[in-house]
């Protein structure tokens, strides 16, 4: 599984509007075969930067989504919303999703 998290800092006059614009992005990347998950987090330190995690199933299922219409439109415009540029990681990992954490389970 390859599992990314971005670290996006947007304009302060576009903040507000930053899950809009990437709610289309967001839809058709979540219908892709290969997509594992894709949810986006707002910081409680910085109002203006969200935190972005996905994964795909495999390489070759990220090759495909870098290569999606959806994926170049949004790499057209983000370069206009975006206050710097974004942070990543991007690691390959075992597994095809989440699992449960075993530290921490409901009490009866």
């Amino acid at each position: 599984m390859i599992f990314i998290a971005v670290k996006f800092t947007i304009r302060p006059e576009r903040s507000a509007e930053w899950l809009d614009l990437v709610k289309d992005f967001t839809e058709a990347t979540r219908a892709e075969d290969g997509n594992v998950f894709y949810e986006w987090s707002k910081s409680v330190d910085n109002p203006h930067q969200f935190v972005l995690l996905e994964a795909f199933k495999d390489s070759a299922a990220g090759e495909t989504h870098v290569n999606t219409e959806h994926f170049k439109t949004a790499m057209a415009w983000m370069p206009d919303v975006v206050a710097s540029t974004p942070e990543i990681i991007h690691v390959e990992t075992p597994g095809t999703g989440w699992s449960a954490m075993a530290e921490v389970t409901p009490r009866p």
